[in-house]
């Protein structure tokens, strides 16, 4: 197995599969960077997509409690790299 991965942190990518493909008010797939890879999960977690609620008691570090947005992982072939998306979607409009 190489050790070579499609993205890395910080680079900006494109949504190309699962719920957040459509979901931009343009019908374009969401952009976002990548803040975290998981190589053993094959998973990245993408700035602002993928926003999951938690459930969180009240604590020192958390006084009020309540609920938590954080954003959650998705598989690394649900996301392609922002300029090889757009190099193929030029590539069709000729």
């Amino acid at each position: 197995m190489s050790n070579s991965f499609p993205v890395k942190v910080g680079e900006e990518v494109v949504v190309i599969a699962g719920k957040h493909k459509h979901g931009n008010k343009n019908g374009l797939a969401f952009t976002g960077k990548i803040t975290s890879v998981d190589r053993s999960a094959s998973t990245v977690t993408v700035e602002g997509i993928n926003i999951q609620k938690k459930a969180v008691r009240k604590s020192e570090a958390n006084a009020e409690g309540g609920w938590l947005q954080q954003e959650g992982p998705i598989a690394v072939s649900n996301v392609m790299g922002k300029a090889e998306f757009d190099a193929r979607r030029a590539k069709k409009a000729k």
